[in-house]
C-alpha cells in the first residue's frame, strides 16, 4: 500500500489544530476552578450553532460569526460558572459534585440545543477552495484552521505574558491563597478566564462544524481527544497543550493509516486519543507539564 505521508502529516496538523483550539479553552478553565467541566462539549456545540444562526441564517459572513460564537459562548459559560459552579465551590463541593454538575449542565445544554435547532444536522454551505501541492490537497478552510490555531497559541502567549490580567490568571492557577493576598480578584480573574475558554470552545465548533456537519452531540464527536489533549499536556498548563495537540493530531493520523493497512474501520481512530489518555494517567499523570512552566 502505497502511503501519502506529506498527506498524512497535513492532515495531523489539521487535526492538532481543531484539538489544540478545543482543549486550551478546557485546560485554562481547568487551571483556575480544578475541576474537569464536562459541559465543554456542550460550549463547542453551542459554538458551532451560533456560527450557523450567524453566516447562514442571518448571512452577515464568517468573521462576524466566529466573533459572535465567541462572544455568546463565553457569556453563557460565565453565566453557568456565576449560576452554578461558584455557589457549589463556596459551599465546599467536591471535585466530584463540580464534575457531575458539569456533565448535567451538559445535558441540559444540549437538549436545550437540541429543541431550538432540532436534531436533523445542518450544513455550512460556504464554498471552500480546494488545491494540489505536490501530493497534497489542500482546503482554504483548513488552512484558516491552521492559521487560527497558531493565531490564539500566541495571542493568548502574549495575554498570560505581557498583559496585567495574564500574569493575574497565572498567579491565581499557581497559588490563588497568595494571589488574593496581593490583592488580585481571583474570582474576576476565574470569570475573565472562563469567559476566553468557553469563547474558544466555540471557535472548534464552529471549524468543526464547517468541516463536517452541526448537530447537538458535535461537541461530544470531538470530547474525548480534546480531554486526551488537556491530560496528556499537563492539567491547567497551556504549552503543554499546544503541544500535546499535535502529538495526539499526529497519532490519530498515522494510527488511520495502521488501521487501513489492518483492514479495520477508522471509525476505531477514536480510540487511539483514548487509548493515550488511558497510558498517560497509568504512567505520566502529570503529562507534558514538567517540561513546560505553568502556564
Amino acid at each position: 500500500m502505497m502511503i501519502n505521508w506529506p498527506q498524512v502529516l497535513f492532515n495531523s496538523a489539521i487535526t492538532g489544530s481543531l484539538y489544540l483550539i478545543g482543549a486550551v479553552g478546557l485546560t485554562l478553565t481547568y487551571g483556575l476552578s480544578k475541576f474537569p467541566n464536562f459541559a465543554h462539549a456542550e460550549f463547542i456545540t453551542l459554538g458551532a450553532f451560533i456560527g450557523y444562526l450567524v453566516a447562514e441564517q442571518l448571512g452577515l459572513g464568517w468573521p462576524l460569526a466566529l466573533l459572535i460564537a465567541f462572544l455568546v459562548s463565553g457569556t453563557v459559560g460565565v453565566l453557568c460558572y456565576r449560576g452554578i459552579f461558584q455557589p457549589l465551590a463556596k459551599r465546599g463541593s467536591s471535585i466530584i459534585h463540580l464534575m457531575v454538575a458539569s456533565i448535567a449542565l451538559g445535558f441540559i445544554l444540549r437538549h436545550s440545543i437540541g429543541a431550538i435547532w432540532t436534531w436533523k444536522p445542518v450544513y455550512f454551505s460556504a464554498a471552500w477552495t480546494s488545491f494540489d501541492v505536490g501530493s497534497m490537497r489542500i482546503s482554504s478552510l483548513w488552512l484558516w484552521l491552521i492559521v487560527t490555531a497558531i493565531s490564539l497559541s500566541f495571542a493568548i502567549h502574549f495575554l498570560l505574558m505581557k498583559t496585567r490580567i495574564g500574569k493575574a490568571i497565572r498567579a491565581s492557577a499557581s497559588n490563588p491563597e497568595l494571589a488574593l493576598a496581593s490583592g488580585i480578584n481571583v474570582n474576576r480573574v476565574i470569570l475573565i478566564t472562563w469567559f476566553i475558554g468557553t469563547g474558544l470552545a466555540a471557535i472548534a465548533g464552529i471549524f468543526r462544524g464547517a468541516d463536517t456537519q452541526i448537530w447537538p452531540m458535535t461537541g461530544w464527536d470531538i470530547i474525548l481527544p480534546i480531554f486526551a489533549v488537556a491530560i496528556l499536556g499537563g492539567i491547567g498548563n497551556f504549552y503543554g497543550a499546544i503541544a500535546a495537540a499535535f502529538i495526539i493530531g499526529l497519532a490519530e493520523n498515522v494510527g488511520v493509516v495502521g488501521l487501513i493497512a489492518l483492514g479495520l474501520s477508522t471509525t476505531y481512530r477514536i480510540g487511539i486519543a483514548f487509548l493515550i489518555l488511558i497510558i498517560t494517567l497509568i504512567v505520566k499523570p502529570e503529562g507534558l507539564a514538567m517540561l513546560f512552566r505553568r502556564f
